[in-house]
């Protein structure tokens, strides 16, 4: 089901980018609004009905977003499991260094004891 349905995504992709790319742009009439010949689109796009190609392009849109969300339905709801559930684990190829050490304490340093500041002397009294 996943499969057909992937395969129908990517053709309806494929002629909706094709499709869009054949439609007739309304920038593409600018100079026609402005002088240019007998056309019957303005600036602004056509007054009339709208065109067959038009109709297309939605039908075409409108299954492209069915598809896509019914593979995102699909995918979320037949995951099994994570994909870490597959890994293999390796060991550790030196033992020796996979041990963790104990920790080593490194002795701070300790504030040596403040010596005596010699007292000022005081200013001597003139006699």
């Amino acid at each position: 089901m996943t499969t057909i349905l992937t395969v129908g995504h990517i053709a309806v992709c494929l002629f909706l980018v094709i499709i869009v790319l054949l439609q007739h742009g309304k920038g593409a009439d600018a100079g026609a609004a402005f002088g240019g010949g007998g056309s019957s689109q303005s600036l602004f796009g056509s007054e009339g009905p709208i065109s067959l190609l038009n109709k297309i392009t939605t039908f075409a849109a409108i299954v492209f977003m069915v598809t896509s969300v019914s593979l995102a339905y699909l995918s979320s709801t037949s995951s099994t499991g994570s994909v870490m559930n597959s890994a293999v684990t390796v060991p550790a190829a030196n033992t020796e260094q996979a041990v963790p050490e104990s920790p080593k304490v490194i002795p701070m340093p300790t504030a040596a004891p403040e010596e005596a500041a010699p007292a000022p002397e005081a200013p001597k009294a003139k006699e």
